[in-house]
């Protein structure tokens, strides 16, 4: 890995995000749902860090504030230019941010929602080119059927509506959409949820061939640890707004260090009718983020959890190289 690949390309520091509780007739005031709650950690050039959690964790609420589809309440978002300027995308202004926009694009989770079903593929997927200064028609049309090929669909599908397509193909014209301007990061918001098993794996397979390819760096968000295994170069844990563990997939997978890793894994369906599920490991429900627990946001589910783990909260420690968890035994306990 070159010097230029090793550095970061993205780096968060500190991001929250609060949304205001409001009462009353006046619509005072009166507490805060923390839905991304001090987070940090750094992507580097041509990676793919996979962020994963249960469904209201926060993920997809970070991974929109890095877009600035919505405003962190607070933090630092350093994201590295093409042109080698570093830039806190958090405090840009609209004008200063609209020309990144190109380089920081987004595959949405629904195949069918992203796209405007009264538009054709050329007009869908040449859209982001268009606000981008290209005018030409022919010079869009003849970069759609490039696009179009270069995600495994014919040039001359442009023309047809998004009705037409299957849902492998939608998310395909997605992609194609997403890779228009030739950013160098991209949001992957779910991009296999809603797809079957099968068709998910072809556009896993995509993914990787693209980012080989075109020299990409992912953010994927998902809450399936298989898919983010199989993607991943490393993962970022999330719980309740925070992050609860970082590391390198195939340390994360052969030792986790915190214990609703642990559990997540645990709850992962295998593949073999001899061996019994493990039903009931994680008992309890996730805290509103409107009133987090005291102390370790994970203690009321946690089987290790301690006096300690009830009245201070955790720091993320690094407990391996390169391996970072937020619990207090992450360096004693077996999981």
């Amino acid at each position: 890995m070159n010097e230029a690949a090793a550095q970061p390309l993205l780096e968060v520091r500190g991001l929250r995000k609060f949304f205001p509780i409001s009462k009353g007739f006046l619509r005072r005031v009166v507490g805060h749902v923390r839905a991304v709650d001090g987070v940090d950690f750094t992507v580097k050039e041509g990676e793919t860090l996979g962020l994963v959690g249960e469904s209201g964790c926060g993920k997809t609420t970070a991974s929109r504030c890095i877009l600035r589809a919505i405003d962190p309440t607070d933090g630092e978002i350093l994201y590295r230019t093409r042109d080698g300027r570093t830039v806190d995308l958090a405090r840009l202004p609209p004008g200063e941010l609209r020309p990144l926009r190109a380089e920081i694009q987004m595959i949405f989770q629904d195949p069918f929602g992203s796209l405007n079903p009264r538009m054709t593929l050329l007009d869908n997927v040449g859209e982001p080119l268009l606000v981008n200064g290209v005018t030409s028609r022919t010079e869009r049309t003849e970069r759609v059927a490039e696009l179009l090929r270069l995600v495994g669909l014919r040039p001359e599908f442009m023309h047809r509506f998004p009705h037409a397509f299957s849902g492998g193909q939608r998310q395909r014209i997605g992609i194609a959409r997403a890779l228009a301007t030739n950013p160098r990061l991209v949001v992957a918001d779910e991009p296999v949820s809603a797809l079957d098993v099968s068709v998910q794996a072809q556009v896993l397979n995509l993914l990787l061939e693209l980012q080989a390819r075109l020299k990409l760096t992912f953010l994927f968000v998902a809450h399936d640890l298989s898919v983010v295994r199989h993607i991943s170069d490393r993962i970022a844990v999330m719980y309740v707004g925070q992050l609860v563990e970082l590391a390198p997939t195939d340390a994360l997978f052969g030792q986790p260090r915190h214990p609703y890793t642990a559990a997540l894994m645990r709850a992962v369906p295998v593949a073999d009718p001899r061996v019994r599920g493990q039903d009931g490991i994680l008992g309890g429900e996730v805290p509103s983020p409107a009133a987090p627990p005291s102390g370790c946001y994970f203690h009321p589910r946690c089987r290790f959890a301690q006096d300690r783990c009830r009245a201070e909260a955790p720091a993320l420690r690094e407990v391996a190289p390169g391996h970072f968890s937020r619990c207090h035994f992450a360096g004693d306990l077996t999981l």
